[in-house]
């Protein structure tokens, strides 16, 4: 990897680093709104306001779009939006800390994803990382051997996330990646716009609940669908979905600071490993990196 090149990854880690704290921060605040409203109403009011903030940003670059990456778009916003249906629906029967280290399950998906469906052969750091992942979600996540109907759900929405993160690292490109994000955005919208049929969506009970709601809409919403968009034009799906794995560790982080869940051994040892999964697979090319230009020079 060259040195500008280098920069550009540390750049986007930076941000999809940025981009896990923010959704990090939304379980705890999701989990009690939708304990007073429909969770298709929730994302409905939710996605419509992150696309209309969108399209009045970036109708000019949509306009720009060739034909190929609007059905790109189209395709990546159904997989994100039906995903985000069915975490949400999850979330009602599970702790937002639970919720959370199930979600980032799609550290396992997007590696299994990508090599089956893109054949990309993946260094072993990669898999070793990734182990490291699975053992520190299971860790925070599973008490016993039962698996709860919550659980369930979460579960098949990481799958939906890890084919997301494998789509956008196929198609996403610097150049028309905001636009990208735009159409995915107003896809997710209508789709759960369409799961308020046949009375359409209610809207949030009070003033703090419309904070909420406009919080996760434009920083949750709108400018993590940019950076990630943007980010995966110059990192793979795996380290992506790596370095994502974050999420759930600030999700637990902000569940026990301002939510109702307890801060127990099983969240710091599964933080743990999650980051020393992290760390690893960002090392890894570093450190491959340096022994290159070591031999260039010796050379």
């Amino acid at each position: 990897m060259t040195a500008p090149a280098s920069r550009m990854a540390a750049i986007a880690t930076a941000g999809l680093v940025a981009v896990t704290a923010i959704w990090g921060s939304t379980f705890f605040l999701i989990k009690d709104l939708v304990a007073r409203m429909p969770v298709a109403d929730f994302l409905a009011v939710r996605f419509l306001i992150a696309a209309l903030a969108m399209v009045v940003i970036f109708h000019r670059p949509l306009l720009r779009l060739s034909q190929r990456e609007w059905w790109q778009g189209i395709a990546l916003g159904a997989v994100y939006g039906i995903a985000q249906l069915l975490q949400t629906s999850g979330l009602e029967h599970t702790s937002a800390s639970i919720s959370g280290f199930v979600t980032g399950m799609y550290v396992v998906f997007t590696p299994l994803l990508g090599t089956v469906l893109l054949k990309q052969r993946l260094p072993s750091v990669t898999w070793i990382a990734v182990l490291l992942s699975v053992g520190g979600l299971g860790l925070l996540a599973l008490h016993g051997l039962s698996i709860g109907y919550g659980v369930w759900l979460t579960l098949a929405s990481a799958a939906l996330y890890g084919l997301h993160i494998v789509g956008l690292g196929s198609w996403s490109r610097a150049g028309s990646a905001f636009a990208l994000s735009t159409v995915q955005m107003i896809v997710i919208a209508l789709i759960c716009l369409a799961a308020t049929i046949p009375a359409g969506p209610s809207m949030p009970p009070d003033a703090g609940a419309w904070a909420a709601v406009v919080y996760m809409a434009l920083a949750a919403g709108a400018g993590a669908m940019l950076v990630q968009t943007w980010a995966q034009a110059h990192l793979s799906p795996t380290r992506a979905a790596i370095v994502m794995t974050l999420e759930p560790v600030f999700a637990a982080g902000f569940a026990v600071t301002f939510g109702q869940d307890a801060l127990t051994w099983r969240m710091l040892a599964g933080g743990a490993l999650v980051l020393a999964a992290m760390y690893l697979v960002e090392l890894a090319p570093r450190s491959s990196a340096v022994q290159a230009e070591s031999l260039h020079h010796e050379v």
